[in-house]
């Protein structure tokens, strides 16, 4: 490359297309309930937010009760629909005995058949600087909270003899080298999916993991709407919108032959390339 190019290239920005996100809209969840783990905002509210423009009811789940009823609000006026159809759960997943007993209360006289595992969080230093709260911060509520509530929803479908699904929000980290708590985490998590859709299959519950890459949302774009992203073969991030169509498809009549697989959703990067494994 010549010093002209480079200049070129460093100094010159060209204007992008506005990237228009069609939101999936239909009756394809007609009748049936979905409870979403981290509903309150980024990705699981843009998935309750596809679950409701498509028929279904939905549970957001989250440790903030005022997010939670702020989210509520605003999916209410996103989707136009009854208040009814939304319900709020303040539950912490890291704390086991309690998010058993209070999802065991909650579950008592709801017929849930959707079950999304979207709770996650990503901190701390990379190996070999990440200090031990760090990890345990981050694999309490990834990798164990995501285990002991999956369980609890498993013995409650059998229970009542329901057919349904869970979809399990991974990451295009679980594909990555692991050099921090989050990407571990993550191979954890698509781990355990394979797992439970082998052996729950035989029930009529179908279990599938969902794994974005770099996605527009508050954990990792604070106030922003810009989606461009350079490091990516796309060149932008992927809408949390998007990845609430995918999760829509998933949990459908139409993806009831995806058994256990995970989709990914990165935009090239993570599946092309991995050259954001720092992220």
């Amino acid at each position: 490359m010549t010093i002209k190019e480079y200049l070129k290239k460093k100094l010159v920005k060209v204007k992008k297309e506005k990237v228009l996100i069609p939101c999936l809209e239909g009756q394809y969840l007609q009748g049936r309930k979905a409870l979403i783990t981290g509903g309150s905002s980024g990705i699981g509210f843009s998935i309750a937010q596809s679950f409701l423009k498509n028929g279904a009811s939905v549970v957001i789940c989250s440790r903030n009760k005022e997010k939670l009823e702020n989210a509520k609000r605003d999916l209410i006026e996103k989707t136009l629909c009854d208040e009814d159809r939304i319900e709020i759960l303040e539950l912490d997943i890291t704390c086991i005995p309690k998010m058993k007993d209070t999802l065991g209360q909650f579950l008592l006289d709801k017929r849930i058949d959707i079950f999304v595992n979207n709770a996650g969080i990503n901190k701390g230093k990379m190996f070999p600087d990440t200090s031990e709260e760090e990890y345990d911060c981050v694999l309490d509520t990834n990798t164990k909270g995501m285990y002991f509530i999956s369980q609890e929803i498993i013995k409650y479908m059998i229970s009542n003899h329901i057919s349904g699904n869970i979809l399990n929000i991974v990451s295009s980290s679980a594909i990555r080298p692991g050099t921090s708590p989050y990407i571990i985490s993550k191979w954890g998590e698509r781990s355990l999916t394979l797992g439970m859709a082998k052996k729950y299959l035989p029930y009529g519950i179908i279990v599938n993991g969902l794994a974005p890459g770099s996605t527009l949302t508050p954990m990792l774009c604070k106030n922003s709407d810009n989606l461009d992203l350079e490091y990516s073969p796309s060149g932008r991030y992927a809408a949390p919108e998007e990845i609430g169509n995918l999760a829509t498809i998933l949990v459908s009549e139409m993806g009831r032959m995806i058994v256990g697989d995970v989709i990914y959703a990165t935009g090239g990067a993570g599946i092309i390339t991995i050259d954001d494994t720092a992220c």
